[in-house]
């Protein structure tokens, strides 16, 4: 006779078998393949485990905080899948670039980063709500996801959003910069 279960990794694999469709089912709204919805499940598994503190809190968890860990679980996941493709193609593509002409000069890639920069100085000075939207926003995420991630209703989100935008072009044109990128 082996030792008896522990009672958080078994309230954890109930929790998961509750839920393993609907994690499922999510995920693969993202795109993601057979094998990636697995690591996504697995992904979860461990983000519960950690949310739960190895506690036997894991049977009182709502299935609204198993979606959201599911959502952030799948976009995490595509924005490495992302960096990755970005970063081998990166190391692809600047000689070929260079070769036909088509790589930005040195000139360009300091102003992309002064802007970089400039655009990061102001996104701080922004209300501390309105930096959080406004950098997830540009960090490539809906306003749907927002509104999941941070827990707030759509229209706080988009209040935050709209206000926030604003905010950073206001102050970006302050600087005499050209938000919208034009002449």
């Amino acid at each position: 006779m082996g030792p008896p279960p522990d009672p958080p990794a078994e309230a954890l694999e109930q929790l998961l078998e509750r839920h393993a469709g609907q994690v499922r089912r999510l995920a693969a709204r993202y795109g993601l393949l057979a094998g990636e919805i697995d690591e996504i499940l697995q992904e979860v598994r461990i983000r519960l485990w950690h949310s739960a503190g190895g506690h036997g809190k894991l049977a009182d968890t709502p299935a609204s905080y198993v979606y959201r860990t599911t959502v952030s679980a799948a976009i995490d996941h595509l924005r490495r899948r992302r960096a990755r493709r970005e970063t081998s193609t990166g190391l692809e593509r600047p000689s070929g670039e260079a070769r036909l002409g088509l790589a930005p000069s040195p000139d360009r890639a300091l102003l992309e980063e002064e802007f970089a920069a400039t655009v990061d100085g102001e996104v701080a000075a922004l209300a501390p709500d309105r930096a959080l939207v406004v950098r997830l926003h540009l960090a490539g995420y809906h306003r749907e996801e927002i509104a999941q991630l941070t827990g707030w209703s759509e229209a706080r989100t988009r209040h935050l959003f709209y206000r926030g935008l604003e905010e950073l072009r206001a102050r970006l044109r302050a600087r005499g910069v050209d938000p919208e990128g034009g002449s």
